[in-house]
């Protein structure tokens, strides 16, 4: 049988305080010098709202209570030539401050006003971003101009 190519799963955070947005700048991995959301890969028999908040956790020791759905996009066009289909969701109830508990993946954590994003947003979730701003909840990015 012919092997497939296979999609790439992500699940990203959106957590929002007095109309300003998490982002983290990215190192050492794709996207190295952007500005990204807490995210990461679904893992075998993860639910996708239990991946993002784990990542949460694990990328900037804040807790959220719960996930809620925003947004999905399929994005074949990716630099690193993966097809990902990421999910976005709204992170409820975080406590906490944001820390740089994976010092090899993110320098910072900062919080942007939402109509003040930095023109440097990680490639994988600018659209992700983008929707939540506009209150759209998919896109199936195309592949021909």
């Amino acid at each position: 049988m012919e092997e497939r190519p296979s999609h790439y799963v992500g699940s990203c955070g959106l957590v929002v305080r007095n109309n300003m947005l998490l982002l983290g700048l990215r190192k050492g991995s794709a996207g190295a010098g952007e500005w990204g959301l807490p995210s990461g890969h679904l893992e075998q028999g993860e639910r996708l709202d239990d991946c993002v908040l784990r990542e949460l956790t694990e990328e900037t020791g804040m807790r959220a209570s719960r996930a809620s759905f925003v947004s999905v996009v399929n994005d074949p066009k990716q630099p690193v030539k993966k097809n990902y289909v990421n999910f976005a969701f709204l992170l409820h109830d975080v406590m906490g401050e944001p820390i740089v508990a994976e010092p090899e993946y993110c320098s910072e954590w900062k919080w942007f006003p939402l109509d003040s994003l930095p023109y440097n947003l990680f490639y994988g979730h600018r659209d992700v971003i983008r929707l939540f701003i506009e209150g759209k909840h998919f896109e199936d990015i195309k592949t021909q101009p």
